[in-house]
């Protein structure tokens, strides 16, 4: 995965690449996905989401350059191995589901790296909000059918998210945009 997988598409950061062998995929996938988890493609998980390729996670944390004194807010699909990526290189990490993401929060908490496990139409504000001013968040952005990796970060009240890179992200249907008209 690490030769083969992240050198290759240009993700060499040390800490990725220690992170990405630290942590053995085959732990976050059902029992029948094991001897496949370090395939080049996003793994069914029991819940009936995805765990994305290797390589939008190792792009994601690339792209993140998590600083020890962070506090992050991981929006995780169910698999928990992005959450676990991340864990030792910041000074804390929470982790919501999607369905919690949609939910105004009750938690005065405040974060300064948000990390969303799936491809979104648009971030709700009801998760935007948990974002400190400042605070980056690296995501799927979907547009047009059309998977990429997005970064953004928090100004004025409000996230702007710039593509980055076209990847198969699993698509997390919570955050579709409401269907409307449209010429």
């Amino acid at each position: 995965m690490i030769d083969s997988q992240l050198r290759t598409s240009g993700v060499n950061e040390p800490f990725v690449l220690a992170r990405m062998a630290a942590v053995p995929r085959e732990d976050f996938v059902p029992a029948a996905a094991r001897d496949t988890a370090y395939i080049d493609r996003a793994i069914p998980l029991e819940n009936g989401r995805r765990l994305a390729a290797p390589l939008f996670y190792g792009m994601m944390l690339a792209e993140a350059q998590p600083l020890a004194a962070e506090t992050a807010l991981v929006v995780d699909s169910g698999s928990g191995y992005l959450p676990e990526l991340l864990r030792p290189l910041v000074k804390s990490v929470d982790v919501i589901t999607p369905e919690e993401a949609l939910v105004k929060s009750r938690k005065a908490a405040v974060y300064s790296l948000m990390l969303v496990d799936g491809a979104v139409e648009e971030l709700p504000d009801s998760l935007t909000k948990r974002l400190g001013d400042g605070g980056r968040v690296l995501t799927g952005l979907v547009t047009k059918g059309v998977t990429r990796l997005a970064v953004g970060r928090k100004t004025a009240g409000g996230v702007a998210l710039l593509p980055l890179a076209e990847l198969g992200i699993p698509r997390l249907s919570e955050f579709d945009k409401a269907a409307g008209w449209s010429f």
